[in-house]
């Protein structure tokens, strides 16, 4: 499964834009769970400033190999640098957007979702 989301992109607009990789496992609750989590945040605080695939690790093993992908969901920023990591299914909306770098964030705590740097 791959899927690309809200793509609203020109070149001006190319460096403002938030071009996120999501990686999961089948169709299983925690996925579903990190997608909606995740497409939620997105329509909230990303508003057409975003794009958003989806890779089934299952279905691209090398995808994910290359990618460095140890455990699913995770979560990569790829654009703007620097690249971002965070794993788990995205319930903690504050945690998640620390993590992407997208505000200034808030020390909750869950541990359903971590963010590390590469």
């Amino acid at each position: 499964m791959v899927h690309l989301c809200d793509v609203s992109i020109g070149m001006e607009g190319y460096l403002s834009k938030y071009v996120l990789t999501l990686y999961v496992t089948g169709t299983s609750p925690r996925t579903r769970i990190a997608i909606e989590n995740l497409n939620r945040i997105c329509k909230e605080d990303l508003i057409g400033k975003y794009e958003l695939e989806i890779v089934d690790v299952l279905e691209h093993p090398q995808r994910a190999e290359d990618e460095r992908i140890l455990a699913t969901p995770t979560l990569i920023k790829q654009l703007p640098p620097p690249l971002r990591r965070v794993i788990g299914d995205l319930s903690d909306k504050d945690k998640v957007l620390l993590g992407l770098e997208v505000r200034p964030g808030s020390s909750s705590s869950s541990p359903n979702a971590s963010s590390e740097a590469p």
